[in-house]
């Protein structure tokens, strides 16, 4: 993940502040990374040791200005917001988030998703040196002392009774995600007063995808009650679909999200340009 330079100056920088510092980084962030346990499995002694190290202590640029607190670089899936920093190379791409708490959810998400770290949903999520060796062995730092320092802050600071804690109850009904049988991308649909912020820190998405996910800015329209959202990346296309005539009223963004087609590949399948609007009657193709 980050270089063992980066991962060198966190610690020097965590060995120089009080243990109350500390103490206030777990305080502030223990729920989050318990309530990430719960969710996806991965200890939170461990999610709060990478947070404190990665971050130091929530004190590193890329934590104050970009809310990174793992140090997690752009890669080739990331569309959310950006911040540029020296790490192995010079000015590399690292994610920047809203909040401290969408970058808890992607590391959870980051780790969940990437094979190389596959084997350690196998282990006891109680098992903190086993995480910590297995985060070593599949190269999240190239630190060799990362397994060490990971278990000597959760030794330190007792942050293994928060991976023995029963899980802590949502304060906000959630319905279950539904998949849309044809796309097979996994969506809900929009309750009352929701908003995209509200459903992506519900389903534990960083909040800067769950805009992308829908293809809607930020400061753009909200969902309607039974609109649907989608919690996972839309498709380039539906192979599956048959053409789309285009119906009274429709937008190529109703149907772009009926489909679960990204907006901007349905107007590519369809050689519009695109400001353009659909006319009624007129075949689209879907793949």
């Amino acid at each position: 993940m980050k270089s063992n330079i980066l991962v060198i100056a966190a610690l020097l920088c965590v060995s120089s502040v009080s243990a109350s510092s500390y103490e206030e980084y777990i305080d502030r962030y223990k729920t989050i990374a318990i309530r990430e346990m719960n969710d996806y499995g991965i200890p939170a002694s461990i999610t709060l040791a990478q947070g404190i190290l990665e971050s130091a202590n929530g004190t590193s640029r890329l934590a104050v200005e970009g809310n990174n607190h793992f140090g997690i670089k752009c890669h080739n899936d990331w569309k959310g917001e950006t911040l540029t920093h020296d790490d192995d190379a010079m000015q590399e791409c690292f994610r920047k988030y809203d909040n401290p708490e969408a970058s808890f959810i992607d590391h959870s998400q980051f780790l969940k998703t990437r094979a190389r770290y596959s084997f350690l949903f196998e282990l006891d999520k109680t098992d903190y040196q086993a995480w910590a060796k297995g985060l070593k062995q599949a190269g999240y730092a190239t630190d060799p002392n990362y397994t060490k320092l990971l278990t000597d802050l959760i030794e330190r600071f007792n942050l293994h009774q928060y991976d023995l804690l029963p899980p802590i109850a949502e304060t906000t009904p959630k319905l279950a995600p539904q998949t849309d049988p044809v796309s097979g991308v996994k969506y809900v649909r929009a309750q009352k007063d929701e908003t995209y912020y509200t459903i992506g820190k519900k389903y534990r998405i960083p909040f800067g995808l769950i805009y992308v996910y829908n293809d809607v800015d930020k400061d753009s329209r909200q969902p309607k009650e039974g609109d649907i959202v989608y919690i996972r990346a839309k498709k380039s296309k539906c192979q599956k679909c048959d053409n789309h005539v285009v119906a009274e009223g429709e937008s190529m963004y109703d149907i772009s999200q009926h489909y679960g087609i990204k907006i901007h590949k349905l107007y590519d399948l369809n050689n519009m340009p695109y400001s353009a609007k659909p006319k009624v009657g007129q075949i689209l193709k879907l793949h």
